[in-house]
């Protein structure tokens, strides 16, 4: 494209974003600027004009072909069915496992009480060993293997932090991300972006992943840390052409035949971290949790989905994206966060066949359900917040509910569990301790007290009443 039409186009964009801002939209602006496709292997499916309303959550035990699922071996040819329609339309097509991920041990320290060692290890992978992930692995010093909880954060410690390109024009900020084209600043790289600080020199979030690493430590378990941003730079920026700038760094050069999106990168980032753990002497490969906040909670859902390897699933307040059913969740079904929200805010995501089913959630051919059914009959736990504004409560019981056959089928029902905590947006002692009870109960054979089955009291239906609201 010519600098000059790319210049034109970039300032009425940004004349145009500039009166965007506000709730998700019932459908998308005309004004879009698309982004360019991207051919991959996988054969075209229908587009949202081609597909049928369905109110309804689509059904996790009826194949494609109209047979219903009733046994385990059927079970297996539909889970494989369910991640194709989800590559396409939700998360994007990711490489297959490379097969050469070995890992450097570049630091070793025992950790102020000489309780806890601290590794840091350099994984090498991919074409020509060309990537490369810093990942921070903390266990008790008796005993082991351990259990272990992998957990997106910041840059491990004593790895160096990655240049990252700038945040797009907005994010964050309930703009519409396809407004615009161009970049947002001068270009010039940066290092870690800027946090609110405490007395301490820590940001809030700091301090709890903190202390909620030391918890899941002192439980026995190890913690296994990595940048997810060192995967997929969550920038909303654009280049002139209209593609996405994270597709310009890290994992993604190396695998130009592919589009998935940031989400899709991160959960591919723990799967290369399960690759190295699994050689790991201290760590106990059968016995692999995921787990995320936010936005690293859609990837840690994604993760489950498509590794088996990971024993347990436990996304914290995923919202739109996450746990909760689109098909429940947004403008006009609930409120918080929903597709609307997530095609204006953060359309890059996710699979760029998502977009068009914006206002026509109904014709999706899936919904966030599909991703908690795929982890059957692995332990898969929602950690929730009651005062999430993000998060729709309703939405998550309609995916819980609709998962259930899943779990059903395989014997597996106790193994699907929810936990609210009395909380805003965000991580609580509460939800470390409800995941490491659900753990421990279903990864370890302990008893516990806690339920995991139990909804707010808020008005909403009960797990016993029918999954469509009238």
């Amino acid at each position: 494209m010519p600098p000059a039409r790319a210049c034109l186009l970039t300032v009425v964009a940004l004349a145009a974003f500039a009166i965007s801002t506000g709730r998700a939209r019932a459908q998308a602006d005309p004004r879009e600027i698309p982004v360019p496709e991207i051919q991959t292997s996988m054969p075209p499916m229908p587009g949202v004009s081609d597909l049928p309303v369905r109110r309804d959550m689509p059904d996790v035990m009826l194949m494609n072909d109209g047979t219903r699922v009733t046994t385990p071996q059927q079970w297996q040819k539909r889970r494989e069915e369910m991640k194709r329609i989800l590559e396409y339309y939700a998360v994007g097509l990711a490489p297959p496992p490379p097969g050469n991920v070995v890992g450097r041990e570049t630091k070793t320290e025992l950790m102020p009480g000489a309780k806890v060692k601290y590794r840091l290890v350099h994984l090498t992978f991919g074409p020509q060993e060309s990537l490369g992930l810093d990942i921070g692995i903390y266990t008790p010093t008796q005993g082991g293997p351990f259990p272990a909880v992998i957990m997106p954060g910041r840059t491990p410690p004593g790895a160096t932090p990655l240049p990252s390109l700038p945040k797009g024009p907005g994010q964050g900020r309930s703009v519409d991300a396809l407004l615009t084209v161009g970049p947002a600043t001068d270009g010039n790289p940066s290092t870690q972006p800027s946090s609110r600080r405490t007395r301490g020199g820590l940001s809030t979030m700091e301090q709890t992943m903190n202390e909620l690493r030391d918890a899941i430590l002192a439980h026995g378990f190890a913690y296994v840390t990595f940048n997810n941003n060192d995967c997929a730079e969550d920038t909303t920026l654009r280049n002139p052409d209209g593609s996405w700038a994270f597709r310009n760094t890290r994992f993604y050069p190396a695998y130009p035949g592919y589009d998935w999106g940031v989400l899709g990168g991160w959960a591919w980032g723990v799967s290369r971290i399960v690759d190295y753990l699994e050689t790991d002497p201290s760590i106990d490969k059968t016995r692999l949790i995921v787990s995320g906040v936010s936005r690293t909670g859609k990837s840690a859902l994604i993760a489950g989905a498509f590794d088996d390897r990971l024993a347990m699933v436990a996304p914290i307040c995923s919202s739109g994206g996450g746990t909760p059913a689109y098909r429940f969740s947004g403008a006009g079904r609930g409120g918080k966060e929903g597709l609307g929200e997530m095609m204006l805010k953060y359309p890059n995501y996710f699979s760029p066949h998502l977009h068009q089913f914006w206002g026509h959630v109904d014709q999706l051919p899936f919904d966030e359900h599909w991703f908690i059914a795929l982890a059957a009959p692995r332990p898969f736990i929602a950690l929730e917040g009651t005062r999430d504004g993000n998060v729709n409560a309703n939405g998550v019981r309609q995916s819980w509910l609709a998962a259930q056959p899943a779990y059903a089928l395989l014997g597996a029902a106790d193994r699907l569990g929810v936990n609210w905590s009395d909380r805003p947006h965000g991580v609580v002692e509460d939800d470390w301790d409800a995941l490491l009870a659900f753990a421990d109960k279903h990864l370890r054979g302990k008893p516990t007290t806690r339920r995991f089955d139990q909804f707010p009291a808020s008005g909403e239906k009960s797990p016993e009443d029918s999954n469509r609201e009238p």
